[in-house]
């Protein structure tokens, strides 16, 4: 995916990486040409955050590639605010599918690229 960040950078496109994982090395994503210091990138606490970020960048208009690393890394506020043991079934899927449906209109107005990293 940094790959297609580059790619779409060499054709003057604006990126976003949403680092759900907080993961990304710059160091190596400029060794795949990813223009880091023109790169989007934000790092969310929540995976509510993360989808509401994706939300804004693509109704904006403003960006035409989003990545977001990862699905995995996309937990739900409750569960982060939760005690340990809790039951949270189901709560990351219905919080995807929710955002899902909300962001579909807006990508497809928008004419932006979203990919979910798994």
């Amino acid at each position: 995916t940094l790959q297609v960040i580059a790619a779409a950078q060499r054709e003057g496109r604006t990126c976003a990486f949403i680092d759900a994982e907080h993961a990304l090395d710059p160091v190596y994503a400029k060794k795949l040409g990813v223009d880091i210091d023109n790169l989007l990138c934000s790092q969310p606490d929540t995976g509510e955050q993360a989808l509401e970020i994706c939300d804004a960048l693509s109704r904006s208009g403003a960006v035409d590639v989003i990545i977001v690393d990862s699905v995995a890394a996309l937990t739900p506020k409750a569960e982060i605010e939760g005690e340990i043991g809790d039951s949270h079934m189901g709560l990351a899927a219905r919080m995807m599918s929710q955002a899902m449906r909300k962001l579909a209109g807006n990508l497809k107005n928008s004419n932006t690229l979203l990919i979910f990293i798994n």
